[in-house]
């Protein structure tokens, strides 16, 4: 376990500034529905506590978790969106730059 443990801490600010982001708007979407958090904690077949770090977006919670939460609220489809090859910015900037540097060898 503690490659998982090393993994986490070595999250980027950034991963942990969305994680937490996530975990609040599902805390806000099980609020506007009026659920308790033990009623969602069933419905996600995980313990109160694990429920309140999800919300709180503690990376230690399970993938799994998250995505059934984001299903439960209709959203489960943005999910599967999140790494579409066509929205990878980086690679398409390394083609770019492969392609030219073809450009230039075929020129000389």
């Amino acid at each position: 376990m503690p490659q998982v443990a090393s993994a986490i801490d070595a999250l980027p600010p950034a991963a942990v500034a969305a994680l937490r982001k996530l975990g609040a708007d599902l805390t806000t979407a099980r609020k506007r529905r009026k659920q308790s958090l033990r009623a969602w904690a069933v419905r996600l077949d995980v313990s109160v506590p694990t429920l309140m770090k999800m919300e709180k977006g503690d990376a230690a919670v399970s993938i799994g978790v998250y995505a059934t939460a984001l299903w439960m609220v209709g959203r489960h489809e943005a999910l599967a969106a999140l790494a579409e090859p066509k929205e990878d910015v980086a690679a398409l900037e390394n083609e770019i730059a492969a392609a030219a540097q073809r450009h230039r060898r075929e020129g000389k």
